[in-house]
């Protein structure tokens, strides 16, 4: 592959996954089917993946695919009709095949994401299918990629999101924007959604490159969606401003190659000083408010990061507190992990290894290379090179992403002199 169709295929990639959301909303609104639009919209994106990188971008991308999709669609109703005609049911008058039409191109040109989205969050759904078909469908993640941020098997995913759609299906909902009380009701499922979009840009759980940029975007830009629709809602205001905050390091996160910089090792001149500024207002304005819950202490804790202006001046205490806060509000493996870090650096690091002593028993990070990865920070803090150095490569061996790899094998190389 040349340069130039590998930057071609890239651009198709993103292009699709742009569009993706659009596009399976405008099926939906004119079919009125979810299933049977995200099966004939995922079919349209093959397509597209396989034509466009030899024939190029069509004038319009969008209404390409919606109408691709549009005849699948119609396939479908007639295969479906002459099936019912074949058992002797009389459907004519149930069925209609509704013809592919100029108004796709319109539709597909609107952005009904956020519409999608709420979709997505039904309450026929369980909340796990609901943020597991979400990230297919609005974020664009593949199967995999969403199997490994929920920390299950891809199999188990797969059955999930084809449960998810037929439930969608057997619901008969609408393809409509939900009133005010259905909105507060899916409210906890799609910030949780937004949250696993923005962390899978800011990390990617596998391939070549350490941060997917264009998934923290769409997630920031979803998330600021939500909030000009409810603008007083402190943990809408506080997972965007966690999303502001974080991604505020992007730039300084990796070399001139893509390796990883730890946050200790980057050039805060870097960081995007605007981003941390909206995000430190918001995060403010929603603590001020009163009523606290876990996006906004998140948000609190990225803020402390990101306002010492060297590492040496992060104010571990007061994170400290906040992780403390934050783990008695939600039962969540990561949080006790991160807590464990804080603890090591107000207290040092054998108080860490302790709590992550804790730690081991829970199935949820079995098997979880961030387990390996701070046990090995930590016993390097303490001085136990060995152990260490056997730690760091057992972390290697656990991640499916390549500038992990390198970064934790390069710390054990170094601890080992080689």
């Amino acid at each position: 592959m040349t340069v130039a169709s590998a930057a071609l295929d890239r651009q198709t990639t993103d292009l699709l996954r742009e569009l993706a959301p659009r596009v399976l909303s405008a099926v939906v609104r004119r079919y009125r089917d979810f299933a049977a639009g995200e099966d004939a919209v995922q079919e349209a994106l093959l397509a597209a993946a396989r034509q466009w990188p030899q024939t190029g971008l069509p004038a319009n991308p969008g209404g390409w695919l919606a109408q691709v999709a549009s005849r699948r669609m119609t396939d479908q109703i007639r295969r479906e009709i002459a099936r019912r005609r074949r058992e002797a049911v009389a459907m004519e008058g149930d069925v209609q095949v509704v013809s592919p039409s100029d108004d796709l191109d319109a539709l597909a040109g609107r952005d009904d994401t956020l519409n999608l989205l709420f979709m997505c969050c039904h309450p026929a759904l369980t909340s796990s299918s609901a943020i597991a078909l979400t990230l297919r469908a609005v974020g664009g993640l593949t199967t995999a990629e969403i199997a490994s941020a929920f920390l299950v098997p891809e199999a188990t995913m797969a059955q999930r999101i084809s449960r998810a759609k037929q439930s969608i299906r057997a619901s008969g909902a609408p393809f409509e924007a939900p009133d005010a009380t259905e909105r507060g009701e899916r409210l906890r499922s799609v910030l949780h959604v937004l949250y696993l979009i923005f962390n899978e840009g800011y990390a990617a759980s596998a391939g070549p490159v350490l941060q997917r940029a264009d998934l923290a975007i769409e997630a920031i830009r979803l998330a600021r969606a939500v909030r000009a629709l409810l603008p007083d809602d402190g943990e809408v205001a506080g997972l965007l401003a966690l999303m502001l905050l974080t991604d505020a390091r992007r730039s300084a996160r990796t070399g001139p190659d893509g390796e990883l910089i730890s946050l200790a090792e980057q050039d805060r001149g870097l960081w995007d000083a605007t981003a941390i500024a909206e995000g430190v207002a918001l995060v403010e304005t929603s603590l001020a408010r009163g009523a606290v819950g876990p996006y906004q202490l998140q948000a609190a804790i990225a803020a402390v990061h990101d306002e010492a202006a060297r590492a040496e001046d992060t104010d571990w205490l007061q994170i400290l507190a906040l992780y403390g806060l934050l783990e008695r509000m939600a039962d969540n493996p990561m949080v006790r992990l991160n807590h464990a870090v804080a603890l090591a650096m107000a207290q040092g690091p054998r108080a860490g290894l302790e709590r992550l002593a804790e730690l081991k028993g829970d199935k949820r990070l079995a098997g979880h290379h961030r387990l390996a990865a701070v046990r090995a920070h930590l016993l390097e803090m303490a001085g136990d090179r060995d152990e260490a150095i056997g730690a760091y490569r057992t972390a290697s061996a656990l991640t499916a992403s390549a500038p992990e790899q390198r970064y934790l094998l390069a710390r054990a190389a170094r601890l080992a002199g080689t």
